[in-house]
């Protein structure tokens, strides 16, 4: 079988068959057929520009394919040129988020929003500050008040009686110790 004259058009209904370069299939009658069988005619569609159109989806398949060699013969030879220039996936990774990164610093949607923030940033300091001085007069206020005075007093009796007169921190013995105690206990 002669490759040459074998049909290859994949949508031919001659597909894969030896074809006489003087005589094609396509010139043979079929009774009673319309079309392909399997493959009907949409309605105001003759078959000659089925078949024109067929041919034509053949030669723009083979383009595409063609196409697509080519991209990835050159994807090819673009990773070549990085790796001969030391240019790694993750070193083109840092330029990018680099590059994309100036960019965000220089547009005026992230030069008024830094603006806005250190804007409320200083208001809120200057809250803080304000609240906190509050809260300390209004501490001392409380501690000079005489419920305060009070309290204080009462909680230093409270210490004097639990603890006693060695108050300074130094270990007062309970009178039902009559052990020592260890430096080093058994456990």
């Amino acid at each position: 079988m002669d490759p040459a004259s074998q049909d290859i058009n994949l949508n031919s209904p001659n597909k894969g068959l030896v074809v006489d370069n003087a005589e094609t299939l396509s010139d043979v009658p079929v009774e009673g057929a319309v079309g392909n069988a399997a493959n009907p005619l949409p309605p105001g569609l003759t078959e000659e520009e089925a078949e024109e159109l067929r041919v034509e989806l053949t030669k723009v398949e083979e383009e595409i394919n063609t196409l697509r060699q080519v991209l990835s013969a050159k994807e090819r030879h673009a990773t070549e040129l990085k790796r001969k220039l030391g240019l790694s996936p993750l070193t083109e990774l840092r330029q990018n988020l680099t590059k994309s990164w100036q960019d965000v610093q220089t547009s005026n949607a992230y030069k008024k929003t830094q603006e806005t923030l250190l804007q409320a940033g200083q208001k809120t300091s200057a809250a803080l500050t304000t609240v906190g001085t509050t809260l300390s007069k209004k501490l001392g206020d409380m501690r000079n008040s005489a419920t305060f005075k009070s309290f204080e007093d009462k909680v230093g009796n409270l210490k004097y009686k639990v603890v006693g007169p060695k108050g300074n921190g130094e270990a007062v013995s309970s009178p039902t110790d009559s052990t020592p105690t260890q430096e080093n206990p058994p456990f």
